[in-house]
């Protein structure tokens, strides 16, 4: 939820747009400019007076709400508390990897066992939880940045690697735009963060192609996970081999 503050912060931003003074607001608000100038300094005020100056900029409401939700920085990633709620229940996980794809409501239930009821159920919680913000008629925005991540040790990771990971790689890789490499090397330590950065570039460019292809009709896409990694690895069954 915004705070007042975010508020009277995007209120400031309007009157300089509109080109209105603290004279002109003073008088629209029938209030002194120098109380006025304290109130907006103070950036502190009832929601009564934020609709006020609204209608002196006759700009509603929930426009301003919209603005100021709008400019909220984005999640790059949960607390583990905020994860560990997600993985609670089956069903929560499914519909919270659902709206990271940006499904409708109506997607879900057509796709799975889930009735309209518990879909709504489930983005009230993704909403309290902090990963959307749900709006009228079941439809959501995201709260997460195009690079959001699963904490690398968190709840949702060790269940993926618990319960997800072994069904995943059991995949031949063989079908239409698939592929599984394995590429093992030495390379110089100065340059390992160099392809780490290129491999986040692929992911920040799928993530792309999903917000562009949004637009595209359901028989024209294909869901697909992609999963990059990199580290400093030996099988264990080699390690111990070594002398």
């Amino acid at each position: 939820m915004s705070t007042t503050a975010d508020l009277v912060a995007a209120l400031k931003k309007e009157l300089k747009a509109a080109q209105m003074t603290y004279a002109d607001l003073a008088r629209a608000l029938g209030m002194a400019e120098s109380s006025v100038k304290r109130m907006l300094a103070k950036g502190d005020m009832p929601l009564s007076r934020v609709d006020a100056i609204c209608r002196a900029l006759k700009l509603d409401f929930a426009e301003l709400a919209r603005r100021v939700a709008d400019a909220q920085p984005l999640l790059a990633e949960l607390s583990a508390e905020q994860e560990r709620a997600v993985v609670a229940d089956g069903k929560l996980l499914l519909v919270a990897i659902n709206v990271l794809s940006q499904w409708t409501a109506e997607q879900m239930t057509t796709t799975y066992r889930l009735s309209e009821a518990e879909v709504v159920k489930y983005l009230a919680q993704l909403d309290r939880i902090g990963i959307i913000e749900l709006k009228p008629l079941n439809r959501y925005r995201l709260k997460v940045a195009k690079t959001f991540r699963w904490r690398p040790h968190g709840p949702v990771m060790q269940y993926f690697r618990e319960h997800v990971v072994l069904d995943y790689f059991g995949g031949g890789f063989d079908g239409e735009g698939e592929t599984l490499q394995l590429v093992h090397g030495t390379i110089s330590r100065a340059l390992a963060p160099a392809f780490a950065e290129r491999l986040q570039r692929v992911a920040q460019d799928f993530a792309q192609q999903h917000q562009t292809d949004q637009k595209l009709k359901p028989g024209a896409v294909e869901g697909y996970t992609l999963v990059l990694a990199m580290r400093s690895w030996e099988f264990e069954a080699f390690t111990r081999l070594r002398k």
